[in-house]
């Protein structure tokens, strides 16, 4: 091979160590990172804390590599399920009237084996790092080899055609060799690069066998590309990029082809990628959307709760009302995906601090409710006891007073959990109902007697209707006996009482109207009628009446004089001065109305005393 061939095939070999360093450089874009971040959002959502520890059986017993992320989001979702039940298990116990200082938890078996299953996993993975640490080292040894080797070809420019076949293998067995220590893998592929690039720029092969060697490498380089181009239609886009950087890596791999195909093919290839990693970063671009929205829902979610926590609970019905829509707004979260992975975390824990501080301030609350239940239901048990002492008295109108005293009591008494008060209550009235049945009972001859009553009031009632259209001095003397019948007339039944009320005063009205009598008048009528009464009751009863009347005279004498006294100091000279002094005026005559009442009142008891 002249001077001519060697120069163009350097030229080749150039190139071939550019196309080899792009295809690299394209192999890397959205690599790892994204990669990770696609496996997240395909992973699968788990329902319960057994159908984690059995995958995470599969992974510790089966032939599979522990992959870390995978063990991390097991044990992440065992531990969110397994904290959700205990604080529902704790919920249900204090909703139930348990006492948070008294509750415990109980162990675990789940928890047990999930923590042994993981000990087995670390082990699992250890072993299998140290293998993977020690097989990279053994690729690395082999990889210098090999580079040894092609270096040496290199010094022995005489026997390049010899050692072709042997160049050939060797680039085969590195390409078979896999992963190398991360921290050589740069320069030993540069190392590389250089030697192959030596070789081929003294390599004397003639023309038919490069010829050859590029249509090989052509047609490698071709089924590449069609392989990427059918990706396209991939539906997964994630499996579809991985695949992707294996064909990649494939490329890189592949020999040189000729010159004037070399820019067409790799322009092909490059294209069919570009169109998967455009797909990639776009699916990743709505998952970043996603995301955000998720943390916008769930940062409405915290401020909800926040507000909730943050009303004023009045009572047990504001505690179970406030906390149906906080758990309402915990199932809601549940059903929104993952926020960014900076926010994931801290999101949630504001999230679960709001609800800590809600059923903490519940407990606190129930605990000193359950005090209060207990005194009110110890008060409900004495006055049931006072009511099984009642119950068998037939002591009628002071025992019933009592009763209805223990029933008002009753109500002032606050609230018992509901079954207790249920039954507490039921006692309460049966001794209630024990009393007033025999009371009832023992009264059906008096309600016999009362009927009778009504009969005789409205008969005089009657009388007095009659005495209307009559006239002379004799008629106010009649009225008033029949004033003096009805008075002397007992108990009616209490369901007429207001009505025959009513009609009695109505007609008594009219009477005293169309007589003149004035209200001062009637009122001293029946205060005389009723000295009698007065005088009954001791000897003294007439002389303590006295005493009583004349403080209350005294009194009205004294508010007068106040009165006429604030007069001499009113202006008359406004409108509104005059409405205020006349108004005066009218309760100044009001008073002295009152007190002439007594006065005549004082002179009646004095009379009926002389008798």
């Amino acid at each position: 091979m002249d001077s001519q061939e060697n120069t163009l095939e350097l030229g080749k070999n150039e190139e071939v160590v550019n196309e080899e360093v792009t295809s690299q450089v394209e192999t890397t874009e959205n690599s790892e990172p994204a990669a990770e971040q696609a496996e997240e959002q395909t992973r699968v959502v788990y329902e319960t804390k057994a159908d984690v520890l059995h995958r995470l059986q599969d992974i510790a017993h089966g032939e599979e590599v522990p992959q870390k992320d995978e063990v991390e989001y097991l044990k992440s979702s065992f531990y969110k399920l397994h904290v959700a039940e205990r604080e529902a298990k704790l919920k249900a116990y204090l909703d139930a009237g348990g006492d948070p200082e008294q509750y415990q938890y109980t162990p675990d078996e789940q928890e047990e084996a999930f923590k042994a299953e993981m000990g087995i996993i670390k082990e699992k993975r250890a072993k299998v790092f140290k293998e993977q640490e020690a097989e990279k080292q053994e690729n690395l040894t082999k990889k210098l080899a090999i580079i040894d080797r092609i270096k040496a070809m290199v010094t022995t420019p005489d026997e390049a055609n010899k050692n072709y076949k042997e160049f050939k293998a060797l680039q085969e067995q590195w390409r078979e060799i896999k992963n190398v220590p991360a921290d050589k893998a740069n320069e030993l592929w540069r190392n590389y690069q250089l030697y192959v690039e030596q070789f081929y720029d003294m390599l004397r092969l003639n023309s038919e066998a490069r010829e050859y060697d590029f249509k090989k490498n052509l047609e490698l380089k071709t089924a590449l590309c069609e392989a990427a181009e059918k990706l396209a239609d991939e539906e997964d886009v994630i499996s579809a990029f991985h695949q992707l950087q294996k064909l990649h890596q494939e490329y890189r791999e592949i020999g040189p082809v000729a010159k004037e195909q070399r820019e067409e093919i790799w322009n092909r290839f490059k294209a069919a990628s570009s169109v998967i990693n455009k797909r990639h970063q776009q699916h990743f671009e709505g998952v970043r959307a996603k995301e955000e929205d998720n943390l916008a829902r769930k940062t409405v979610l915290c401020e909800k709760v926040e507000a909730i926590a943050a009303e004023e609970n009045k009572g047990s019905g504001d505690w179970e009302k406030h906390t149906k829509q906080i758990i309402d707004i915990q199932t809601e979260w549940k059903t929104i995906g993952f926020a960014p992975q900076k926010m994931n975390v801290k999101i949630f824990e504001r999230f679960r601090a709001a609800c800590d501080d809600f059923f903490g301030r519940k407990a606190a609350y129930f605990k000193g409710l359950k005090e209060t239940f207990k005194e009110n239901a110890e008060k409900k048990r004495a006055l049931i006891e006072k009511a099984k002492e009642l119950q068998s008295s037939t002591e009628w109108k002071s025992t019933s007073d009592k009763f209805i005293a223990l029933q008002k009591e009753w109500k002032t008494i606050g609230m018992v959990p509901k079954k207790l008060g249920d039954q507490l209550w039921e006692e309460f009235l049966a001794a209630c109902n024990t009393f007033f049945e025999a009371r009832n009972a023992a009264g059906a001859g008096a309600r016999g007697e009362e009927r009778e009553n009504l009969e005789k009031k409205l008969g005089i009632i009657e009388q007095l209707k009659a005495l209307a259209t009559e006239t002379g001095e004799e008629v106010a003397e009649k009225v008033q006996k029949l004033v003096d019948e009805y008075n002397a007339v007992g108990h009616v039944p209490y369901k007429e009482k207001d009505k025959l009320y009513k009609e009695y005063h109505a007609v008594l009205d009219k009477l005293y109207k169309d007589l003149n009598i004035s209200v001062a008048k009637r009122k001293l009528n029946n205060f005389k009628q009723n000295l009698k009464n007065v005088a009954e009751r001791g000897e003294n009863a007439l002389d303590n009446e006295r005493t009583r009347l004349f403080r209350q005279y005294e009194n009205l004498k004294s508010e007068i004089q106040t009165y006429e006294n604030n007069l001499g100091f009113l202006n008359a000279s406004s409108k509104k001065g005059n409405s205020l002094i006349d108004e005066m005026n009218r309760k100044v005559q009001k008073l002295k109305d009152d007190m002439n009442l007594i006065r005549e009142k004082i002179k009646a008891i004095d009379a009926e005393n002389k008798q």
